[in-house]
């Protein structure tokens, strides 16, 4: 069976396409590495011992697309493609809406002419808005967000359920993840963004390699228990492994169908921090900024779903979360 991975190159897409080549598949990865790196390709070889085809493409790039269909017999398709950071697309939303839905419309465009029929949509816990309480569970409210990032998600999850109901025997799942850190454990693959990292890990991964001067934590007077945000931390594994879950469920069944992928505990920066300290031991140089736009005070799942459907759960803790990411820091300083 033959997957493509849109975004591919990226941080979930290079852990995911990791666990698509070693249980079994055919991957060919179509990425234009905006906010990836070309040598990605090739620590994916290193791991795996498999080499996925790779076409430095954008999403959008509807000739481009078409001609890595023709190219390959392709049955199912994982879609990461898109910006993801949140304050960012609230200085930049054009540039969100524009990349994110085109690249979304222009696949499934070329998937409809080529018989392409299965989808696992890269969505986001964003979906659930300022207003649902935690735990977020599927059937809440998904139609609001609180930054154009978040706002993509919601349209592009309604864009592929109308798709489902016009077309009965297409199936997209629609993973909403939650806040995925930790690197492959080989230290080859992490999160590794171009320029400054906007997500946390990897601000504090930089950090603790004395690549910047201090990390800034947006906010600290939250009504949280210590003030800064809560968000519920996922190992970037568990979360490629909850992709071939999802590939698997859709393979036998169609339509429209959302699921969390969280462990369904809360932490806050603060204590992710001092988590970090603590398993590598070291202290790392801090301050308490601003608020962040678009960012709320505390959110976590309810994971319930995807154990019943997918027979999916998060097995990492937040030490080897912490751990494995500054192995990979490490060793991209070192590089």
């Amino acid at each position: 069976m033959t997957v493509l991975v849109t975004g591919g190159a990226g941080y979930i897409g290079s852990h995911t396409v990791v666990e698509l080549l070693n249980a079994g598949y055919e991957v060919v990865i179509v990425d234009d590495l905006s906010n990836a790196k070309a040598d990605v390709i090739d620590r994916i070889q290193t791991i795996t011992g498999k080499s996925p085809a790779f076409h430095p493409i954008n999403c959008a790039d509807k000739g481009g697309l078409c001609n890595v269909f023709r190219s390959y017999n392709i049955n199912a398709v994982i879609h990461f493609a898109g910006f993801k950071a949140v304050g960012e697309s609230v200085k930049k939303p054009l540039e969100y809406y524009r990349n994110n839905l085109d690249s979304t419309l222009t696949l499934l465009e070329v998937m409809e002419a080529f018989d392409c029929h299965k989808l696992v949509f890269s969505s986001s816990a964003t979906v659930y808005g300022p207003n649902n309480p935690h735990p977020y569970r599927e059937e809440m409210p998904a139609i609001q967000s609180s930054s154009p990032y978040g706002w993509t998600k919601v349209m592009i999850e309604r864009i592929l359920t109308d798709y489902c109901t016009a077309h009965p025997e297409f199936s997209a799942i629609l993973l909403r993840y939650f806040n995925p850190i930790g690197a492959h454990k080989s230290g080859l693959l992490g999160d590794d963004p171009n320029g400054i990292p906007n997500n946390l890990m990897p601000y504090i991964g930089r950090v603790a390699a004395g690549q910047l001067e201090k990390l800034t934590i947006f906010g600290g007077d939250y009504e949280t228990p210590d003030g800064t945000c809560q968000r519920d931390y996922l190992h970037v594994v568990d979360l490629a492994i909850g992709h071939l879950k999802a590939l698997e469920y859709a393979q036998n069944n169609s339509g429209a169908e959302a699921i969390n992928l969280g462990t369904g505990n809360g932490i806050s920066v603060l204590e992710l921090v001092t988590a970090f300290e603590k398993v590598n031991n070291m202290k790392l140089p801090y301050e308490i900024g601003p608020r962040r736009d678009g960012d709320l005070p505390a959110f976590w799942a309810d994971a319930t779903k995807a154990k019943e459907l997918l027979g999916w759960e998060a097995t990492h803790t937040v030490e080897d979360m912490c751990k494995s990411s500054w192995e990979f820091a490490k060793k991209s300083k070192e590089s």
